[in-house]
């Protein structure tokens, strides 16, 4: 068994692209079905449209690719583009592992963190339970947003990931 705890970040590269972008096809597979919109390909290439390698990050466990998140900075805000753990990893702490440190960032340069959903996903509610709030929907989508300023003595006092 895998030790989820233990894992890198690295810097995507551009060849990473196409394989992040099938574990995003993977990752939003049941979402996707759910709501009867499932196109693989339309998912790849949206992802490999807009890819920035160095707002994205590789998420790795004894070399393995277990997930992968954007993160851009924006005038007002830090806006979470992508995050995505591939299922065979989900479901053990991983994520929320990964989005304490994406939260530091947040937290270290006192910009709130803002990110959207799929309606029907399981993620709506990662994300609130872990401390996020809906600020408005859309059609198939939630938007979210997360304050450091409101979450200061909390997250101060969490330990840092690797």
């Amino acid at each position: 068994m895998l030790d989820v705890q233990n894992y890198q970040v690295f810097e995507a590269l551009p060849s990473d692209a196409p394989a992040l972008a099938d574990l995003r096809v993977s990752a939003m597979r049941p979402s996707l079905e759910a709501i009867g919109r499932f196109d693989p390909q339309r998912a790849r290439d949206r992802f490999l449209n807009d890819f920035v390698k160095s707002n994205t990050f590789k998420i790795c466990i004894e070399n393995q690719t277990a997930g992968f998140y954007s993160l851009m900075t924006r005038a007002d805000h830090l806006w979470l583009a992508h995050f995505y753990i591939s299922p065979r990893f989900q479901n053990g702490g991983l994520g929320a592992t990964i989005l304490d440190d994406i939260k530091q960032q947040a937290f270290s340069t006192e910009l709130p963190l803002r990110l959207g959903a799929l309606r029907q996903s399981k993620a709506n509610r990662f994300y609130l339970k872990h401390g996020f709030v809906l600020t408005h929907s859309m059609e198939y989508d939630h938007y979210y947003e997360w304050k450091p300023q409101s979450n200061r003595l909390r997250l101060a006092s969490a330990p840092s990931g690797n």
